[in-house]
């Protein structure tokens, strides 16, 4: 048995997807012992967290908390520890959560072990890393007496256990060194349509579009399908679409139960954001695109031909 501390990021009320992942490994990894959560601020989440695994929940409750503070959430995760005694430090293997964990092993000089896919405990703790945007696996050993990690998005599935668990707030130790780095404001993102991360189906076009005009089929078939639309990086450095809307390693990752792929090439990382998809449709012009040996399913053709002919494949068996 060990016990294991997860960070569990939140946003607008909710819990982070690929922290309750990292929820259902810290399970495994505790093998009976004690799954502590660590939510910053965010009392309205914890209460929940006992049913996805968490045998205990600590709310750090700081001001500086309240917006991302990666330094001083990196004390508070690395003060936690020290106490609760914590042989696995986990989050998720996002943004934040590996800005996080690197800064909390960077404060004490331990070993980082960032977007894991698998993890054996032992004495070293082994570790499979997804490496080169997906490309490749490496194999490594965490020579430290606590293993500081990160899972890799949509590896695993999050299991309900169905438990409950004892909610703790606490106020943390911060100091102006803790606030160096910190979120000041913002700028949403445009208001309106389908979420890239939580969506069933993703429709993305590529270069293949040709302009942002080419873009039209793309929108059309997932305004049909109730579809998130995605691009490729090469799309948002033409500034046919947004970056938001970018699907990959800088992008992303999804993990959609159908992801159409119309005109993209499959460069490595854009593959890499969207190997979490439990079926890829691929069209194009290319059949040796890189794309096509990670479709499910593959048409040979010009999207501008292809893509609108689903759609009113579409409207025709709904008789619209």
């Amino acid at each position: 048995m060990a016990t294991v501390l997860v960070l569990v990021p939140t946003a607008d009320g909710a819990p982070d997807k690929v922290a309750l992942q990292t929820l259902t490994l810290g399970a495994q990894l505790a093998a009976g012992g004690d799954v502590h959560a660590l939510v910053l601020s965010d009392d309205a989440v914890a209460a929940g967290l006992g049913a996805w695994g968490a045998t205990s929940v600590h709310v750090a409750k700081h001001p500086a908390l309240d917006t991302p503070a990666p330094d001083a959430a990196a004390r508070v995760l690395g003060d936690l520890a020290d106490s609760l005694g914590a042989a696995f430090v986990v989050g998720p293997g996002t943004e934040e959560g590996n800005t996080i964990l690197a800064r909390t092993a960077a404060r004490v000089g331990l070993p980082f072990a960032a977007n894991c896919v698998a993890v054996t405990p032992g004495s070293p703790v082994t570790v499979t890393r997804s490496r080169w945007g997906g490309s490749l696996l490496e194999e490594a050993a965490i020579h430290a007496d606590r293993a500081v990690l990160t899972l890799a998005a949509h590896v695993i599935e999050a299991v309900q256990t169905g438990g409950s668990a004892p909610v703790e707030a606490f106020t943390p130790r911060l100091d102006d060194a803790d606030l160096a780095v910190r979120v000041v404001g913002r700028v949403p993102a445009p208001a309106g349509g389908v979420s890239l991360s939580d969506a069933r189906v993703v429709v993305s076009g590529g270069r293949g579009a040709g302009s942002a005009e080419g873009f039209a089929p793309i929108v059309e078939l997932a305004s049909l399908l109730g579809a998130a639309v995605g691009c490729s990086r090469a799309v948002t450095i033409a500034g046919w679409r947004p970056h938001t809307e970018q699907v990959g390693q800088t992008g992303t990752k999804i993990a959609p139960e159908l992801y159409v792929a119309a005109g993209i090439s499959g460069a490595t990382q854009h593959l890499a954001g969207a190997k979490g998809a439990k079926r890829i449709l691929a069209i194009n012009k290319d059949p040796e695109a890189p794309i096509m040996t990670a479709a499910d399913y593959a048409v040979i053709g010009d999207m501008a031909e292809v893509v609108p002919a689903i759609s009113a494949e579409i409207r025709r068996r709904r008789g619209a």
